[in-house]
């Protein structure tokens, strides 16, 4: 992965922060784009769409509309199927005339893309804001995209079994004790060591990720969501399990064991001492859509290796 790629990583990790609703299709109070469209007498079209966001492409795909997609970033690279589609640029940074060009009737993006949206806006360009600062974010985003593009039963259906994943993780984690956690969320991989570490803070998408699978965030103190922390910082926070999310590991020039040995820097830790420090190398480790569930089962594992996941 090139520094180019390492920086987008992180940079999707920080679009968790506040988001809020496009004034398009969807208001503040929660209205749904349906809803607000018998309102105003506009009807939301999806017959041709473009998509700003890795996750939003995805979730559009697991909804049977990967199809109408006729434009999605440099980034949108899963399925397989989203490389073929037609590129209109970078992930912050999209190209305003190769969108025009695509004649879209309806563009889907992150609160990250706001001043997108107001380009938009003088373009005459739909578009429709979705907020996947959550997980209940995430499930709301399907909920909201089904209900824009008629597919509200697969929609149902996706965000059902969804609930039935999570569901089983927190009965089986039911009365455990809470392990502290730490979830390292990005840091410099050409340092050689471990330097300027963002870790996962009190109230972001990962501290919700943490509880969901059984354990407790081992930061606390600050409301950042993604703060730096020092060698120091980590000696006294002193998490029982570590989770390193390294975004498409197997391109970088380092293998899951030399990052495994920077944290050995750190013995004394008691996560180090006692061998639970995780790698969590996927390559959708940083998107937050339909395929958080994978990395919310994954991280229960690791949290409660005790319990029997396979039952």
């Amino acid at each position: 992965m090139d520094k180019g790629k390492a920086a987008l990583a992180l940079a999707i990790l920080a679009s968790f922060g506040l988001a809020f609703w496009g004034k398009s299709l969807i208001r503040d109070n929660g209205a749904t784009a349906l809803e607000l469209a018998s309102k105003t007498n506009r009807k939301p079209s999806c017959e041709k769409i473009v998509s700003l966001a890795p996750s939003i492409t995805e979730t559009l795909f697991a909804l049977g509309l990967g199809g109408k997609l006729v434009g999605v970033t440099t980034y949108c690279d899963f399925p397989p199927e989203a490389k073929k589609i037609s590129k209109i640029g970078g992930y912050f940074y999209p190209n305003n005339e190769a969108i025009l060009a695509l004649k879209p009737t309806i563009t889907m993006i992150l609160s990250v893309h706001d001043a997108f949206k107001q380009r938009a806006r003088e373009l005459g360009i739909n578009t429709i804001m979705l907020n996947n600062q959550s997980v209940s974010g995430i499930l709301k985003s399907i909920e909201i995209i089904g209900n824009t593009c008629g597919a509200q039963d697969r929609a149902e259906k996706v965000n059902a079994g969804l609930r039935a994943r999570i569901d089983k993780i927190q009965k089986k984690t039911e009365g455990l004790p809470r392990p502290k956690v730490l979830i390292s969320v990005g840091r410099n991989m050409g340092s050689g060591g471990l330097t300027d570490i963002y870790i996962a803070g009190e109230d972001g998408f990962f501290n919700e990720m943490i509880t969901l699978s059984g354990g407790v965030n081992a930061f606390s103190g600050s409301t950042s969501r993604f703060p730096v922390a020092s060698d120091e910082g980590i000696f006294q926070i002193n998490p029982d399990v570590i989770i390193d999310i390294v975004p498409d590991l197997a391109q970088l020039p380092v293998t899951e064991e030399d990052v495994l040995e920077q944290w050995r820097s750190l013995r004394q830790v008691k996560a180090i001492k006692n061998g639970r420090v995780y790698i969590f190398g996927d390559d959708f480790a940083a998107k937050p859509g339909p395929r958080f569930i994978m990395i919310l089962e994954k991280l229960a594992r690791a949290v409660h290796p005790e319990v029997n996941w396979d039952s």
